[in-house]
């Protein structure tokens, strides 16, 4: 990564392609013109750009888009409601067409929408993790459904076993179902409950307010796995990552520099 200037204490990011530290930028309609200047100033930033819900579908200039992403070393991939929108229609070789069509090695299955018996879903997972890399959301779009950690966990694994690069844990966009509480803070115990079992490292969180990003942060350091970014919010992002915001300062810097800041204050 090129900075601009030498920082001491600056925790180290892995290069790309990364298997921790991962980005995923939530793409909901950018254009051309736009996602070619989200490159410029985030490429390097970002490791996943997904196209939102079913915007593929409606989305100009999808398949230029697709390449710039590509070129840049950032991989597209359709939202997994994309994903239920064909199961929902019975059309999951059309889906596997449409994923050759553009040539996307990777893709998502969700069932955040619809009623997908889990047995089902791992087929899914399966059949697809054989030519592509796999990312399988768990938890529901709704937030009247509650899900116990212990089936958190049954799911988290299973679909990990089954072929998963990844799981997501879902936020959505809003960041107020899934692992959040309708008012947007995190499921302390829920969450504790998932990593005493699942590899942190196997788990993307989405995690798309500033205040979610922070929390995560400061559990499991600089380099966990984060999505459902807004474009603006991928450098914001890596700021926090790197103590180089206000919300982070002191998380990487030594106890006696922040000790010594305490002492002047108090003066």
């Amino acid at each position: 990564m090129n900075n601009n200037f030498k920082l001491s204490h600056i925790p180290e990011r892995p290069a790309k392609p990364r298997e921790s530290g991962v980005t995923m930028m939530m793409d909901k309609g950018l254009s051309l013109r736009e996602v070619e200047d989200f490159i410029d100033a985030n490429g390097e930033f970002t490791d996943i750009a997904k196209f939102g819900f079913g915007t593929a579908y409606v989305t100009k200039n999808l398949e230029e888009k697709i390449k710039l992403y590509k070129s840049a070393g950032i991989r597209p991939y359709f939202g997994g409601t994309l994903f239920e929108i064909f199961i929902a229609r019975n059309k999951f070789n059309d889906y596997q067409k449409l994923l050759d069509k553009y040539d996307l090695d990777l893709c998502e299955v969700s069932d955040g929408s619809i009623i997908l018996p889990h047995d089902q879903k791992l087929e899914y997972i399966n059949k697809l993790s054989k030519e592509r890399t796999v990312m399988s959301e768990v938890g529901s779009k709704d937030a009247g459904i509650i899900i116990s950690p212990a089936k958190w966990i049954k799911m988290m694994s299973s679909e990990l076993e089954a072929g998963s690069w990844k799981v997501i844990a879902e936020g959505r966009e809003s960041g107020t179902v899934g692992v959040f509480r309708p008012n947007g803070t995190a499921h302390t115990y829920l969450i504790n409950k998932i990593i005493a079992k699942i590899d942190p490292n196997r788990i993307l969180w989405e995690a798309p307010q500033k205040t979610q990003q922070v929390w995560f942060i400061r559990l499991f350091g600089p380099n966990v796995n984060l999505g459902n970014i807004a474009p603006n919010e991928i450098i914001p992002l890596e700021c926090l990552r790197l103590g180089l915001r206000g919300d982070t300062f002191f998380e990487f810097l030594p106890d006696d520099i922040e000790k010594t800041m305490k002492q002047k204050a108090e003066k």
